[in-house]
């Protein structure tokens, strides 16, 4: 390598010039130094090279900075001394010597009392968006030497970590979740007179007036404690615990709705406190350095069956074996619930009660980035057991809900096994949600015949949305299938054990927000259940049991949402919506023809979040439903109404 590019140079052409070590100089004549010099040659050019101990002369530290950002190979300098700790409260560095070639780095307090210590946030325990210890932002105790000290001179408490529910170690963390969901709902729909008698004297027809109002108030508390650092693997093991308490107010226009006593009043105040979530998480270990793991979860949890909510979405008793594999590629559960009875009024769990006599076993599989890169897909496999033949429920109302008052009034049982794939991601710019299910089984009594029959229904629902900029544009198609031919040995239509879609519009919708009931052909029955799409004829969607004697459902959407700012949304929606076979409600209203069409679903809603967050939201909407041939043809009335409406403001506040 030549020495004219390297800084070497003017060291060794310094050197050059001076000599070697020991020689004197001598000095020019003066006559000589007046005369022109003679231009140098070639070789008088090119320095000599440097005296063989060059290197003594130079000090060491010279030596490392001869080319910068580089080191004499096998030259190490000595270390500094090692750095003092004045924060007696964090834990202790390890030494320099530890951490080559970071010796300019300082250690700091524990990473918990890091930003206090820094100044930049005072913790506050009614303050959500910064560092709070009541929501799992530092730990609850750190029991070493050096915080016992600490605690000690500023005449706080000794830390003492819990022994009860085995709290030992440094890691305990306490999360506190608060919410406050508001609900107002003026809507209207076909409300059947009353059988022994009604509020307006000479009222003869069959429906009376549709108005009606509700009013929710619900409060959630939920505490949890967790150990271990969740920010990148797992807790070692959860304790939860969530309460919910909600006051309800009803009003209607028509007696023996709300109570099946015509005398009682025909509006109604209730209030309920149920147990949503009591369970315990154990990590059971690791299968991978990248924390792929399995664990258990015990008690009363929440449980969704696909990414959608079609067929099981609930907070139930069970146990739940979960984990992952392959960098969290795949995701699995294997699952077992005992289904909890609920309260009639807010639809909460209500552990007071014996636990019904139906139960789910489940397992699915995630795979993510198969068939495509950015799709999930998801196979399952859910066997609901229901053994509820000589089972009389009443609900809390005096209505009776199992068995359903519909056909042959007896008690029913069933085995159905649900086979589904479910896919959600993109496909390149195009958003997917699509769930498929076959219910395969046996019915030990149709309420049509009083034998068994076979349960052979299938489900299909996708959804295709594509983003532009601050716009969504949403299609979607669902088609559950309807019994054909209620008497004979089949049942083919499709029912989930709880749904909770969030479809269409969701809670938006008329159709999904709204219970129609079925007059005529069944007492206290509905067409669909609150906050569920299918057409299932059930007595309740908390209470009952699934019926396959149905008439199936058709439903194709449109819909876009428009993210004007961060803070505001607007949502809209156009659905139309038909029964697949009208076989089954013919037999039970015994007419001869029942047209499909139930009519158009046509909402819009504005969401507002003040703050960009989700700790805000306040929601309007307004739902309208333009009655079909079919919907006539069941609820035609003396107002013959034209439209039914329903408006939903929703305020929710989270802690």
């Amino acid at each position: 390598m030549s020495l004219a590019g390297s800084s070497l140079w003017p060291i060794i052409a310094s050197l050059a010039a001076q000599g070697a070590p020991g020689d004197a100089a001598e000095p020019a004549p003066a006559a000589e130094a007046e005369a022109p010099a003679p231009e140098p040659s070639l070789d008088e050019l090119t320095p000599p090279p440097p005296p063989v101990d060059w290197q003594e002369m130079m000090d060491d530290d010279l030596m490392t900075q001869i080319i910068d950002g580089r080191r004499r190979p096998g030259y190490r300098p000595d270390l500094p001394d090692q750095l003092t700790q004045d924060n007696v409260g964090a834990l202790r560095p390890p030494p320099p010597e530890a951490f080559p070639g970071m010796e300019d780095q300082l250690p700091v307090p524990d990473r918990w009392r890091l930003i206090e210590s820094l100044g930049v946030v005072k913790e506050r325990w009614f303050d959500p968006y910064h560092q709070n210890t009541y929501k799992g932002d530092r730990a609850l105790c750190i029991p070493t030497k050096e915080e016992q000290e600490l605690r000690t001179r500023g005449g706080e408490a000794r830390c003492k970590t819990p022994k009860f529910l085995g709290l030992k170690g440094e890691d305990w963390f306490f999360v506190v979740n608060a919410v406050s969901d508001t609900v107002f709902e003026p809507r209207t729909f076909p409300i059947p007179v009353g059988v022994q008698t009604t509020s307006r004297p000479g009222s003869l027809d069959v429906f009376g007036k549709n108005r009606s109002f509700v009013a929710a108030q619900t409060f959630i508390v939920g505490a949890a404690l967790i150990k271990g650092s969740t920010a990148f693997k797992p807790p070692d093991i959860e304790y939860r615990l969530t309460l919910a308490y909600q006051a309800n107010y009803v009003d209607v226009p028509e007696r023996r709705v709300l109570d099946v006593r015509p005398s009682k009043k025909s509006n109604r105040f209730d209030h309920f406190i149920g147990v949503q979530e009591l369970f315990v998480d154990k990590h059971l270990g690791n299968t991978s350095d990248r924390y792929d793991f399995y664990s258990i979860r015990v008690g009363i949890q929440p449980f969704q069956s696909d990414f959608r909510g079609f067929l099981f979405q609930d907070s139930q008793l069970g146990i739940r074996l979960f984990g992952n594999r392959d960098n969290n590629r795949f995701q699995y559960n294997l699952a077992a619930f005992w289904r909890l009875e609920k309260d009639t009024n807010s639809g909460l769990n209500d552990i007071t009660q014996t636990p019904r006599d139906d139960f789910i076993f489940t397992g699915n599989l995630y795979r993510q980035d198969f068939p495509f890169v950015g799709l999930t897909s998801q196979v399952s496999v859910t066997y609901n057991m229901n053994r509820e033949k000589n089972d009389i429920q009443i609900d809390h109302n005096g209505f009776p809900v199992r068995p359903a008052l519909l056909g042959d009034l007896k008690g029913r049982e069933y085995d159905v096994v649900y086979l589904g794939y479910s896919a959600d991601g993109r496909i390149g710019r195009i958003n997917l949600t699509a769930s498929f299910y076959a219910a395969l089984g046996e019915d030990r009594n149709s309420f049509f015949t009083s034998k068994p029959a076979e349960i052979r229904a299938g489900f299909g629902a996708v959804e295709l949305s594509y983003d532009h900029d601050w716009m969504r544009f949403r299609l979607s198609g669902l088609y559950a299938t309807g019994d054909k031919d209620p008497y004979n040995n089949t049942e083919g239509g499709f029912d989930a054990i709880f749904e909770n879609p969030i479809f269409g519009g969701a809670d938006t919708s008329y159709w999904i927000r709204q219970t129609i009931p079925f007059a005529g052909g069944g007492r206290v029955i509905s067409i669909n259940g609150r906050n569920g799409i299918l057409n299932s004829l059930r007595s309740s969607k908390e209470e009952g049991q699934s019926n396959f004697n149905n008439p199936g459902t058709v439903f194709v959407g449109a819909g876009a949402d428009f993210d004007i700012s961060p803070q505001f949304r607007v949502s809209t929606n156009v659905n139309h919506l038909w029964f697949a076979n009208t076989s089954s409600l013919q037999a039970l209203r015994m007419e001869g023809s029942i047209p499909k069409d139930i009519g158009w679903d046509l909402s819009v809603a504005t969401i507002w979040r003040p703050k960009a967050t989700q700790n805000i939201v306040g929601r309007l909407s307004a739902a309208v439903l333009v009655p079909g041939k079919g919907f006539k043809d069941l609820f035609e009335n003396k107002q013959r109404e034209d439209v039914y409406v329903s408006i939903l403001a929703n305020a929710i506040l989270s802690f």
